[in-house]
């Protein structure tokens, strides 16, 4: 599978260095588009800026409800950013790290 469209989503919480909670207006208008477009969710992605290894915390997998969809995290903590793929389960409360490819 192959992004094709990226959907910029605004942060909301009330501490964004510690969470991330995208706008509600934000993800609907975002499906809607999706929907009209017939594209599928294939991945969401957030950074973690203290993580030089970046892997998904407690939240992460609480609020992965998406099953179908690949997590994207980025470490902005190192010297370099760091971007890892998960599978993420909140029913099942575990993940496992994946292989992707940036193309172009």
């Amino acid at each position: 599978m192959r992004a094709v469209t990226l959907y910029r989503l605004r942060n909301v919480t009330p501490n964004p260095e510690l969470g991330y909670e995208a706008a509600p207006e934000d993800v609907f208008a975002a499906q809607r588009q999706m929907r009209a477009r017939g594209e599928g969710l294939l991945a969401i992605y957030h950074s973690h800026p203290r993580a030089a290894d970046p892997s998904p915390s407690a939240t992460d997998v609480r609020l992965a409800y998406y099953p179908s969809a690949k997590y994207l995290i980025i470490g902005l903590g190192g010297a370099e950013a760091v971007i890892r793929a998960f599978s993420i389960s909140e029913r099942e409360q575990r993940w496992q790290q994946v292989e992707y490819e940036i193309a172009d």
